[in-house]
């Protein structure tokens, strides 16, 4: 095999059962296309561990020798652990992530690359001191997003079938709408985040960015089930991808909010979700309400929870070390620096706030369909903008879409709706209520029917 495979994992793993590749093969092409990766996705290759692997893959687990990518986030065992900053460069992984070595063992692909994140995975975009800028496939002047966008750079630029994400504000789902892939943020831990699982502030989970919803359920599959390491990792649920085609929609209620209640969204954003929620609403059979929805600002709600975990890793150092960070994380930094009770006081309000908001939404439909973000994917090198169309924005505002599920821990899947009129693709956000995750699946499998998208950017077609 000289190419790289083009399709979805599952038709990968389905090419092996019928011998026409193996994983040998395979691994070897994403080992080459690794080496010469045009958009700085992958800052490590573990070539010799991946033949090894390949060797002896068996094909018949789920995703039996399926390469993959592992965001650097996610601790790797003996792969370097410098979670987007300088000030970890060299670091080595003392253990492997449960979500890995699920995928790993019990889904069967194989580990072969790790793939670029932002600094600390808190910026909206993936250009770092420590690894340079990663770039969107579909356009190299522009941001995959981030936090998880080297993944998503890798998948959509042909470079890897499929890899896995983090999302504590919406870092898969923004990478995935940015690149044209599939991203769902879970239920909050469907999939453990352990060992060491993260206690505040409460927002992060993991999973993967693929070519398909089916790749995505089969993912859940394999990953999914409580851990003894995670306190709110949920009970382990059978048969997501069996699932698919099995749900009634009829009836269902729906609201269509492509600003989700806060966020400025340009209109080019607003009219495709509005047609592509038209399309899918007619072949669900889905009902169609009129909701009145706002949002309390989520900014700070969101932000303030982590600086305290920043600076537990970098407040003896601080400012000693500024130079070694973004301008992003500088920032934050000198926020944690004055945090202080009356700032933890102000937050807690806000979130209840949004709880309560989200539940009385919830009681009005029974999914949302929104944008999963506000423009297009924005300059590769960053900032965040300040502008959507002719109005100003705060740099909230390219997160606002998608931080207040992280926060209520609601599961929301990005698939892409279409794209813009400079070509670049449009992510549709389906949101719905705690644990109905195989409903929003199986709702975005059949939009991926009625309305099919490219499974890789044009440049790696």
């Amino acid at each position: 095999m000289s190419t790289p495979w083009l399709g979805d994992a599952c038709s990968l793993v389905d090419a092996f059962r019928a011998g026409e590749l193996t994983p040998a093969e395979v691994v070897e092409t994403v080992i080459s296309s690794a080496q010469s990766d045009p958009y700085n996705a992958i800052c490590h290759i573990d070539a010799d561990g991946a033949r090894r692997a390949a060797a002896s893959a068996d094909v018949t687990k789920p995703f039996g020798g399926v390469p993959f990518a592992v965001k650097e986030l996610e601790m790797v065992e003996g792969w370097p652990y410098a979670y987007g900053t300088k000030l970890l460069e060299g670091m080595i992984g003392g253990h492997t992530m449960v979500h890995v070595e699920r995928i790993r063992d019990v889904g069967g692909a194989i580990p072969v690359v790790q793939t670029t994140s932002s600094e600390m995975g808190l910026v909206g975009y993936t250009s770092t001191i420590v690894h340079g800028t990663t770039t969107n496939p579909w356009d190299t002047a522009r941001t995959p997003g981030g936090s998880s966008g080297g993944t998503a750079a890798a998948v959509s630029g042909g470079l890897v079938p499929i890899g896995t994400g983090t999302d504590g504000g919406g870092s898969i789902r923004i990478p995935a709408s940015y690149t044209g892939l599939v991203g769902f943020k879970t239920s909050f831990r469907r999939i453990p985040f352990a060992p060491m699982a993260q206690m505040e502030p409460l927002t992060s989970t993991v999973g993967c960015l693929s070519r398909s919803v089916r790749d995505t359920a089969r993912w859940l599959d394999v990953a999914n089930g409580a851990h003894p390491r995670d306190p709110f990792s949920l009970p382990r649920v059978e048969g997501f991808e069996a699932g698919l085609g099995s749900y009634e929609f009829a009836g269902l209620r729906v609201a269509v909010l492509p600003d989700f209640g806060g966020a400025v969204v340009h209109p080019d954003v607003t009219a495709v979700i509005e047609d592509a929620a038209t399309q899918l609403i007619a072949a669900a059979g889905l009902k169609r309400v009129d909701v009145d929805f706002t949002l309390p600002d989520m900014g700070a709600a969101w932000v303030a929870p982590a600086l305290p975990i920043m600076w537990a890793g970098a407040g003896a150092f601080w400012p000693d070390v500024r130079e070694m960070v973004t301008t992003e994380i500088a920032a934050a930094l000198d926020l944690a620096a004055s945090y202080d009770i009356s700032v933890a006081a102000a937050i807690d309000p806000v979130r209840k706030q949004l709880n309560e908001a989200v539940a009385t939404l919830f009681e009005q439909a029974d999914l949302v369909l929104a944008a999963t973000c506000p423009d297009d994917p924005f300059a590769a090198e960053g900032p965040s903008p300040t502008t959507v169309g002719s109005r100003d924005v705060d740099p909230f505002n390219s997160g606002r879409l998608t931080m207040g599920m992280n926060i209520t821990g609601l599961p929301a899947i990005s698939v892409p709706a279409g794209v813009s009129p400079r070509g670049l693709p449009i992510g549709m956000q389906i949101v719905g209520m705690r644990h109905a995750d195989g409903l929003l699946l199986d709702l975005a499998a059949l939009l991926e029917r009625v309305r099919p998208w490219p499974l890789v950017a044009p440049a790696a077609r």
